[in-house]
């Protein structure tokens, strides 16, 4: 996984738009240092194809091994539930004493780390411990590299390989055992006797005054039951109320006093003799050296985890590592995802591609999602085709497959080759621009200078009906100068359009919606003759093909809108006005 860079491919509006951001929000992080690092996760450019082959191929790996191994993968992921981040509390510990909480919290952390440990290093899941052997091999990777592969072998099941030898934790058993002196290993702190013998003696002191104090007060609450017939409770305390007849006794007897009353009772309890007093003195004056000497422990322990800090925080960064690197594996089984080719011209292609924020509400409405292909390289492709075609899905997926391949993640497409882009934008719809107060045509202008200004070699621009929001003179000359002045780039341009003319234009790759080309409109006549009208859309929509085929630039734009228009029950006369006006 790359970071540590401040360049931007894409901004806020494209990570949405193409669907980044939604794939990025779903991925099943378990711990703060995998949603850290996706937070901090940052682009591959063009130059760096090699590096994101092999993190293509990290990716693959950890693919087979989820596959492989969903027993081992859920429990380090029951691990990873219970990891908090006390990166701070660590770095603290080289200038400040650590609390008592706070080292329960490295503790905490250094078991977590220890069981993480066992599961990817020595494959022991709990039932499972034993029962497997490990032996060690070695091969030559795609790269060319020597790489050590350990495989876990068991009679009753198949050879697998293990989690990455690049996510193997350090070892931090000396500083757990410095932390939990027991050897118990349970996720609790306290600082035990063990920590110190001069600890232990004054501990030991306290309990010998505490049972002397315990003593005498069960000495003299005896006293007073014999003596005066007076009950305390075993907490030496007694409530009287005011009405008792022997209210006015009890209230004088000189071994009570009163601790709170109200207007019915009086609570009284023992009041401390003069042994008492002197056993409490000796309590607090061994306090006092316990506290000195619990403070000398906190702050001996934390030097110890400064000193091993480094190590601490290089095995939490490698926590988030595998957390992110199980969950891209994760998602991309879960969505059938691909290994993208990464290629050194500036292309994106891919079959069957598959917009994943789309596919999943579909799906969740019981439809199948309807995949297209695509092939775009430096200058200009137009999409074309009636409202309700998905020329604004396509174009989505056009941007959400090389954004993820430059990201590092699989991509949803049966094939896909990409090679890698300097900067990515997206022009669509704002509705934050015009709230803003700008018109929507005000909104697009805006955008589509921001696009011109920061455009370089490499670019991947992507553009939904641009200038739709003024008169269609105007729009199409727009379109058509905007489309002269990007097929001179070294962009990657993909432009939807209404205005059929700039299909005209010479060196344009025209690629079309099918639409209702292939409808058979009497089977669909016949369902939209009987729907309600809320049905009618839904009943058109599965009749549509979303595909994209390419065409002539002689071919004129298909007229959907008016077969559309008709069916959901436009006048007659309209459409055969329409129909008059085209001709």
């Amino acid at each position: 996984m790359k970071q540590g860079k401040n360049r931007r491919l894409a901004n806020v509006k494209t990570r949405r738009e193409t669907g980044l951001d939604y794939i990025m929000f779903n991925l099943d992080l378990n711990t703060p240092f995998g949603k850290k690092q996706l937070k901090e996760i940052q682009a591959y450019y063009p130059g760096e194809e090699e590096e994101l082959r092999q993190e293509l191929n990290r990716v693959d790996r950890m693919i087979e091994f989820v596959k492989q191994n969903q027993v081992l993968t859920d429990k380090i992921q029951e691990v990873f539930m219970e990891v908090k981040d006390p990166s701070l509390t660590v770095q603290r510990s080289g200038s400040a004493t650590l609390s008592t909480v706070e080292l329960y919290e490295v503790k905490s952390l250094l078991l977590q780390m220890r069981q993480l440990r066992k599961l990817t290093i020595e494959h022991e899941i709990g039932d499972y411990k034993g029962s497997h052997c490990i032996s060690e091999c070695k091969k030559i990777n795609q790269s060319g590299e020597e790489e050590k592969l350990i495989f876990q072998i068991n009679e009753n099941e198949p050879i697998v390989n293990t989690v990455p030898e690049e996510y193997f934790l350090e070892d931090t058993e000396d500083l757990l055992d410095d932390l939990d002196p027991r050897g118990d290993r349970l996720n609790t702190f306290y600082i035990y006797d063990e920590f110190s013998s001069l600890l232990g003696e004054y501990r030991a002191q306290k309990r010998e005054y505490e049972l002397l104090i315990r003593k005498e007060q069960k000495q003299t609450r005896e006293e007073l039951r014999r003596k005066h017939g007076v009950m305390l409770t075993p907490k030496f305390d007694i409530v009287v109320a005011k009405s008792h007849p022997d209210f006015e006794k009890i209230q004088s007897l000189d071994e009570l006093e009163i601790v709170d009353q109200d207007y019915m009772s009086v609570t009284m309890q023992l009041k401390p003799t003069e042994k008492i007093y002197n056993y409490v003195s000796e309590v607090e004056k061994i306090n006092s050296e316990i506290e000195i000497e619990e403070e000398r422990i906190r702050e001996e322990l934390s030097r110890k985890i400064s000193k091993k800090s480094e190590v601490i925080l290089h095995n939490c960064d490698k926590m988030g590592a595998l957390d992110l690197a199980l969950a891209k594996a994760i998602y991309s089984i879960k969505h059938d995802l691909t290994k993208p080719e990464i290629v050194d011209e500036h292309i994106v292609e891919f079959e069957d591609g598959r917009n994943l924020q789309v596919e999943d509400i579909i799906k969740s409405k019981g439809k199948e999602y309807c995949p297209i292909s695509l092939s775009l390289k430096d200058g200009v492709t137009l999409i074309t085709g009636a409202n309700m075609g998905g020329k604004t899905i396509s174009l989505k997926l056009a941007g959400q497959i090389p954004i993820l391949a430059q990201y590092g993640f699989f991509v949803p497409a049966k094939y896909a080759r990409v090679g890698l882009s300097s900067y990515m934008q997206i022009l669509i719809g704002d509705s934050q621009s015009v709230e803003r107060g700008l018109s929507s045509f005000g909104s697009e202008m805006e955008e589509l200078k921001e696009i011109l200004d920061h455009g370089q070699e490499n670019s991947l621009i992507l553009i939904d009906e641009i200038a739709s929001g003024t008169n269609p003179t105007e729009g199409t000359a727009l379109t058509k100068s905007l489309v002269d002045y990007l097929i001179e780039k070294p962009y990657i341009s993909l432009i939807t359009t209404h205005f059929e003319s700039v299909t005209e234009r010479e060196g344009v790759i025209n690629m079309q919606v099918r639409g209702l080309a292939d409808c058979n409109f009497t089977l669909l006549n016949r369902e939209i003759q009987h729907a309600n009208r809320r049905d009618r859309i839904n009943i058109i929509s599965k009749y549509m093909d979303y595909r994209l085929c390419r065409v002539d630039n002689e071919a004129q734009v298909p007229k959907d809108a008016l077969s559309i228009a008709a069916m959901l029950g436009i006048d007659k006369a309209i459409i055969d006005g329409a129909k008059k006006y085209i001709r």
